[in-house]
């Protein structure tokens, strides 16, 4: 059981993510929804570290370890800004954007790690990559559209992304 949810799991959480992101830009999830996500993202987040380890050792496995041993303290900065107000925005903007370049990074190198598949990992990584920079244009222009383009940008992206490795990986692909 511990081993479908680690494997499947982040095909819904990744998706979920980025509808909650974008529903709270609207302002349809409020800050104590937020908050809830973050601990939940932030307790995922160690669960599959720590039961993957070994399995995350060789190939593209090993970019997304490395992915989840940055993104959880990317992760407590923004459980962080819900205690920090005087630093919340900034807080909230390195795990927001930290979550956009890090999976697209790690999309990059399971590109470069399975052939096969490399244009949409390439391609997955770049549309993640775009996102990433259309979404910190967003926060740094105060424009929540362009935030909004940003977010669908990643999520499509990550999504992708992650629901083509979970079939691989399950189809010993």
């Amino acid at each position: 059981m511990l081993v479908e949810i680690r494997d499947l799991g982040p095909v819904v959480l990744v998706p979920a993510a980025w509808l909650a992101a974008a529903a709270s830009i609207r302002g349809h999830l409020g800050s104590e929804g937020m908050l809830i996500a973050h601990g939940v993202m932030a307790v995922f987040i160690a669960f599959f570290a720590v039961t993957g380890w070994t399995a995350m050792s060789e190939g593209a496995f090993r970019a997304w370890r490395l992915v989840m041993v940055v993104g959880l303290p990317v992760t407590l900065a923004g459980l962080a800004g819900f205690f920090l107000p005087s630093t919340e925005r900034l807080l909230f903007s390195v795990s927001l954007v930290g979550w956009m370049i890090l999976p697209a990074a790690g999309l990059a190198y399971t590109g470069r790690e399975l052939p096969d598949a490399r244009t949409l990992y390439f391609s997955t990584a770049a549309l993640s990559a775009v996102g990433a920079a259309v979404g910190a244009g967003g926060i740094l222009t105060e424009a929540e559209t362009t935030l909004l383009v940003g977010i669908v940008l990643v999520g499509v992206g990550q999504t992708v992304g992650i629901a083509d490795a979970s079939y691989r990986d399950r189809a010993g692909v």
